[in-house]
């Protein structure tokens, strides 16, 4: 799992006020700001849990450079955007001049002629989004949609959101994460923003071939079994399993990793009574989860995608006016 380099990506994350003007990582944010952003997202939703229109981005660009595939986050972020008023351009990267041999700095600054405001920005490489916030030009905002095995801050926030509306707090909340730690960096986004929110403990639970060495030093507790880690948690994150894990050595099939790891209802009973279930998606059934659990009374996994939108609406609105004050 990469390290980021957290005092220098929390500079560039902030402008001269101390307020949001790019979304890189949670690492290194203060909770005040995490909160913020959580606030903001709550601003966002109408009382049936829709997410209302706010015009604040009327006459902003919004560009999504997907360099990785992911219909479920590049949608939320349209959503966002046109939600907030502004106008949004999917760019094809596939079909770009990048297949061609552009560099990915020559694309950015023609792209920025575009008068683009926003790049939101999905990467296979860790780091990529930080490398994009450091060559736009000023007063140009930066989103990460998830890059490499690095972050993905913005499913953590809409995971903190998803826990504060269902649990009351993240303060003092006990959360098990479970699944392929070593390879995702959604797990790492939310170790970080548990803790800046003050959870009280943070399981982590995985086999030995899918958890990264370190991460003990990070104040979690670390399982490789099931029945261990799930005792009296608060909320369950189940994690995706990619298929390219089970066709490695990392794990020996998918029918095993579930009899050892999955979700089930037997399991779900050593959580806490109405512990919640979450997952990012795309769920694997019968692999993290079993289909009655994520179809459960106790799964928020829906409303995990809902507020999602608000989250991003409040990202991009804040980095916006950030990058606004920045200027003047």
């Amino acid at each position: 799992m990469h390290i980021s380099h957290t005092h220098q990506a929390s500079r560039l994350q902030l402008n001269a006020q101390g307020h949001l003007r790019h979304f890189l990582t949670t690492e290194g944010l203060s909770r005040e700001l995490l909160t913020e952003i959580l606030d903001r997202a709550e601003s966002f939703l109408i009382r049936d849990g829709r997410v209302r229109h706010e015009p604040v981005l009327a006459g902003c660009t919004v560009m999504n450079l997907f360099f990785e595939a992911s219909t479920r986050t590049r949608t939320t972020f349209e959503v966002a955007a046109k939600r907030l008023s502004a106008d949004v351009l999917n760019i094809d990267i596939s079909t770009s001049s990048t297949s061609k041999g552009e560099t990915l700095r020559d694309m950015l600054w023609n792209l920025q002629a575009m008068t683009a405001d926003i790049f939101v920005v999905r990467h296979n490489r860790s780091g990529a989004a930080h490398f994009i916030a450091e060559q736009v030009t000023p007063g140009v905002a930066v989103i990460n949609a998830g890059d490499g095995q690095h972050a993905h801050p913005t499913q953590a926030m809409l995971d903190m959101l998803t826990m504060r509306r269902h649990a009351g707090s993240i303060h003092n909340l006990k959360v098990a994460i479970v699944g392929d730690i070593k390879h995702s960096r959604v797990a790492r986004a939310e170790i970080h923003a548990l803790q800046t929110l003050g959870a009280r403990a943070i399981h982590l639970i995985a086999p030995r071939t899918l958890m990264p060495v370190g991460l003990d030093q990070m104040g979690v507790q670390i399982f490789d079994r099931m029945e261990d880690g799930l005792r009296d948690v608060d909320v369950i994150v189940c994690l995706r399993i990619q298929n390219e894990r089970m066709e490695s050595a990392l794990l020996p099939s998918a029918e095993e990793f579930f009899s050892l790891y999955g979700l089930t209802p037997e399991r779900l009973r050593l959580a806490r009574p109405g512990a919640l279930v979450m997952h990012p998606g795309p769920i694997n059934r019968g692999v993290e989860i079993a289909s009655s659990v994520a179809d459960g009374s106790q799964s928020v996994i829906l409303q995990q995608v809902n507020y999602g939108i608000a989250v991003r609406m409040a990202v991009l609105s804040m980095a916006i006016q950030g990058q606004r004050e920045q200027k003047q």
